[in-house]
């Protein structure tokens, strides 16, 4: 929930500067978002691939923070962000609710988000610590190497929509005094701190979401939150709330998001994408091996179709999935 990338593509998004509107013209590229955390890509290139193979319709992505890509979805300056955690940021919600922008789909079930410690430091280092109120009194364990009177807590990096949210719960729990609030630069900085901090033993408290490689790595522990409320989640996602209120995060419902002139014009892949089921057993499975074998998102996307045919196979009309099978 999350990538920041270049300034000057996310500045031509947020002013309308790169535009598209057309029918469904198959000389005029289809723009996705480019999501750069390792599920949003890797879905986004088995999209891509698909609706280039099997539709005949060319693609190219478009980079940009979360909100960035989906103020550009609203504009139809994108047309397709692959995984969109709807609802989530009053960006998506505002844009929702005007008839520009729609999820499709439910593409990821069982996802999920929050807080979360290795299982050796409930063992080792924290007997008592279950929750997020438990952390108050084990801020020591966490401590912070450059404010060593206060824990660290790995927040999600600038710019995704998590990282408001995590900022806010840390005030809504009382934390924000005690514990540095630590945004890495980049997804893959966050993955190289945690995985580091694991590897050597040591105590990290971090946000993570699955699906992701890391979730089928290590055996990692969800720290309890207030059960869900809409209301407190409304002070969460609104960075300038004065007084945020706890409870855990909006029900994951991953979907793909796409504009409504898109929704439109291209009814035959909205079909698709509204299809599109993805196990989170098997796609965290790929992740894993993408990380390992330090694939790209398009090698990772082309093992997935290779592997799986009986699972994007059921997504698709048959003499499309023969389009796709021949090109792989």
């Amino acid at each position: 929930m999350k990538p920041i990338t270049t300034l000057l593509t996310s500045a031509l998004l947020a002013l309308g500067l790169i535009t598209c509107s057309h029918a469904a013209d198959k000389s005029m590229p289809i723009h996705f978002g480019d999501i750069t955390w390792e599920s949003g890509s890797l879905t986004t290139e088995i999209l891509r691939l698909i609706v280039e193979k099997g539709y005949g319709y060319p693609t190219d992505t478009l980079p940009g923070s979360t909100v960035s890509m989906e103020v550009a979805l609203a504009r139809n300056d994108i047309q397709v962000i692959g995984e969109e955690w709807a609802g989530r940021s009053p960006a998506w919600v505002k844009a929702e609710q005007a008839g520009q922008v729609f999820s499709i789909g439910d593409t990821v079930k069982n996802a999920d988000e929050g807080w979360y410690v290795p299982a050796y430091v409930i063992k080792d280092l924290a007997p008592h610590l279950r929750s997020v109120a438990d952390l108050k009194q084990y801020k020591a364990v966490f401590k912070d190497p450059e404010s060593p009177d206060k824990g660290r807590f790995l927040n999600s990096p600038s710019g995704w929509t998590s990282e408001t949210v995590n900022s806010q719960k840390l005030k809504a729990y009382g934390l924000d005094n005690d514990y540095v609030n630590f945004r890495s630069g980049s997804g893959a900085a966050l993955d190289a701190e945690i995985t580091s901090a694991i590897r050597r033993g040591k105590p990290v408290l971090f946000y993570y979401w699955s699906p992701t490689p890391l979730m089928g790595r290590y055996d990692l522990v969800r720290l309890e939150e207030p059960p869900f409320n809409a209301e407190a989640w409304q002070t969460l996602t609104d960075a300038s709330h004065p007084n945020p209120q706890g409870t855990r995060s909006l029900p994951a419902k991953l979907s793909i998001g796409v504009s409504a002139p898109f929704k439109k014009d291209y009814p035959q892949l909205v079909e698709f994408f509204a299809k599109v089921d993805l196990p989170i057993d098997t796609l965290n499975k790929t992740l894993a091996q993408m990380s390992e074998k330090r694939e790209s998102p398009k090698e990772a996307a082309l093992r997935f179709m290779r592997d799986n045919p009986n699972i994007w196979k059921a997504w698709l009309p048959a003499k499309i999935a023969g389009k796709v099978e021949a090109s792989l």
